[in-house]
């Protein structure tokens, strides 16, 4: 083995460059984690939004190789705009990134008609190319009979069969990596920025030529087509049947929300019995002073008050990644693409959509496999409407806070639960009627209709379910212990400062550089029940609006009411706000104007100031709007 050559590929320090390239739905990513586990991390292409993971792993041969998993697409035409960022990856378009050394082309075994157009497009590009035939198990399983060999001569590329969800299942794929690279002449790879290849985009003629050759690898290397799914076929029977279809699904949803009080309530009391007990040792150690008010009511009561919400948080991503990988997500959209289309928009538009409650973020991103224009704008208008993890945690305190921990409907239901949905629900609502406005007015167009591969079910992989789960509580920790812990010392800092003159009287913070913001703020704020602590707390949840939470933790804590703080925040809040002012901030965060990270994204998304102002006039509207009307019809109700 030229261990010499592998070494002559990474002299500069920078390992092999492997991407991943296939159509959605192929196993591009049980690949990605089968081949990287834990080792891997999630970035933004250069210059644009999408995501991409990247990963490293050790080849037989011991070289580290470096992993990239590129966005699904079904031919290098690209007709979204996530699809032109594996086009440029792999045709090395982006300054500062040079083309990939090997591409690993994945491809679905059960359906290979499919997904050898993609190859033959990618061998034109005259870089080294490995075809992936996964799901291997599952061709077998229908009596699908391919024989790799033949494939293999008739691409004339290697052509490896995998397993990704079996741990033995990629090893031929790892020692045909070792062998490409070996193949591969020792010269230094394109400088980035570059392409080595001339590929132009295929005409008409191009893709009747690829259909015909793919006929003809088929016949002399598909020994068996095999049959059908007959297990998809029977679920598909009953869970797109147009009446369970829908019913079902909002079943599955529904107890989604209701798991998300359910499933975490135990760790979530464990953690906050774990930081009332480091507060308060914090607080009997440490003598009285600025370093103690740092630590307790900064810190530990500002980071401590968002951590708690963790498990709520991963419970939701679990549901998330659960519909994914078993293949029902695809499903979702092909039910609500008719109660879509009653709006205006695009069935493909649900996945980014339910990727926003998650966070908006990706779900703006995911908007890129929206092929018009007028639909990809309007799905990324409305994707901040749904209610992201970011929202969860100011939920769930004022729901602890102010609604009763029992069940109805013959104790089958909780009812924290049910106001959870109810939330989920309003805001779920309020998108499709934005959407119809948008769709009728700003963005008018015929609709288009929805084309989508319906993969087979499949039963997920634990492994790649822990990897997203810790990956996800991984970029909240993060985030909780950077931007949050740095807006919390801020914050505390200006809840501090000036100290009150001696004599003074109230709480200390009134006095305060934070105090002084408050108050302010307080009469503009005051129409719609909040009060000047609110006030404090929206200004930091600009950045990220589970610092509200954080926030308001703080603010009490260094208030009077702060100073007997022996239970939890929810319990001072139910003491200290009305039910109005509780229901009035409810309905302010499922309007709440976004976030900064949000907003960034869609400038860059939309390529204008323009959207992102839009945004933040109509969402900052409708928040006052929803809290007003919310407000001062609660009061009517309640009688004051």
């Amino acid at each position: 083995m030229s261990d010499t050559v592998l070494s002559t590929l990474a002299f500069t320090g920078v390992p092999p460059r492997i991407a991943l390239v296939g159509n959605p739905n192929c196993g591009k990513t049980a690949l990605f984690n089968a081949l990287t586990g834990a080792r891997q991390k999630v970035a933004n292409y250069p210059g644009v939004t999408v995501e991409r993971k990247i990963g490293e792993f050790l080849s037989p041969a011991g070289t580290r190789v470096q992993l990239v998993d590129l966005p699904g697409t079904y031919s290098l035409r690209a007709r979204s705009p996530d699809e032109e960022v594996t086009r440029d990856v792999v045709l090395g378009r982006f300054q500062h990134e040079a083309p990939p050394d090997v591409m690993v082309c994945v491809a679905d075994a059960t359906n290979l008609r499919l997904h050898l157009r993609l190859v033959l497009e990618l061998k034109k590009l005259g870089r080294p190319i490995i075809l992936a035939l996964n799901m291997m198990d599952v061709a077998e399983a229908r009596g699908c009979r391919v024989d790799a060999a033949a494939l293999s001569a008739a691409l004339g590329v290697p052509v490896v069969p995998t397993v990704a969800i079996k741990r033995t299942g990629v090893v031929g794929l790892l020692d045909q990596i070792d062998r490409s690279m070996i193949a591969m002449t020792a010269t230094l790879p394109p400088s980035p920025g570059t392409s080595s290849c001339g590929w132009s985009e295929p005409s008409a003629l191009d893709l009747r030529a690829y259909h015909q050759e793919v006929e003809t690898i088929l016949a002399a290397a598909l020994r068996d087509a095999g049959r059908p799914s007959l297990a998809t076929r029977r679920i598909d029977a009953a869970l797109l049947h147009p009446a369970i279809g829908l019913p079902f699904l909002f079943l599955v949803l529904f107890l989604m929300f209701q798991a998300v009080f359910a499933w975490a309530a135990v760790p979530m009391d464990m953690i906050d019995k774990g930081l009332g007990w480091i507060q308060a040792v914090a607080g009997a150690v440490l003598p009285d002073g600025l370093l103690k008010s740092l630590l307790t009511d900064g810190i530990i009561a500002g980071v401590g008050s968002v951590v708690i919400f963790l498990p709520q948080i991963l419970v939701l991503f679990f549901f998330i990644l659960m519909l994914e990988s078993t293949g029902y997500m695809a499903r979702a959209a092909f039910l609500l693409d008719r109660l879509m289309g009653g709006v205006g928009l695009h069935g493909r538009a649900f996945i980014p959509l339910l990727s926003s409650f998650a966070c908006a973020v990706p779900g703006i991103m995911a908007a890129r496999t929206i092929e018009n224009r007028a639909d990809r704008l309007a799905t990324i208008m409305i994707a901040p409407l749904m209610t992201c993890s970011a929202r969860l945690p100011v939920y769930t305190l004022i729901i602890a806070a102010f609604v009763p921990d029992r069940t109805v409907a013959g104790g089958m239901i909780g009812l924290q639960g049910l106001v959870m949905f109810t939330l989920y629900a309003a805001g779920i609502l309020s998108a499709l009627a934005a959407a119809f406005v948008l769709k009728r007015t700003i963005f008018k167009g015929a609709r288009e209709p929805l084309l989508m591969e319906l993969p087979s079910y499949r039963l997920p992989s634990p492994r790649d379910i822990l990897l997203g789960l810790l990956e996800r509580a991984r970029i909240f920790l993060a985030r909780a212990g950077t931007v949050i812990f740095s807006i919390m010392i801020l914050l505390w800092f200006l809840g501090s400062f000036p100290a009150a003159p001696d004599g003074a009287t109230g709480p200390a913070i009134d006095y305060s550089f934070a105090g002084m913001l408050g108050h302010a703020l307080a009469p503009l704020l005051a129409p719609i029940g909040f009060t000047w602590q609110i006030a404090i707390a929206l200004v930091p949840g600009m950045a990220a609006r589970e610092v509200a939470v954080a926030a308001l933790g703080t603010v009490y804590a260094l208030s009077e009411t702060g100073d007997a703080l022996s239970g939890s925040l929810a319990g001072v809040l139910a003491a200290d706000w009305s039910l109005p002012t509780a229901l009035s901030l409810l309905a302010w965060f499922v309007f709440a104007p976004q976030c900064v990270s949000t907003l960034s994204v869609v400038k860059r998304e939309t390529n204008s100031w323009f959207w992102m102002l839009v945004m933040i006039v109509y969402m900052t509207a409708l928040a006052y709007g929803a809290a007003f009307v919310t407000f001062h019809l609660s009061s009517a109700l309640l009688g004051g």
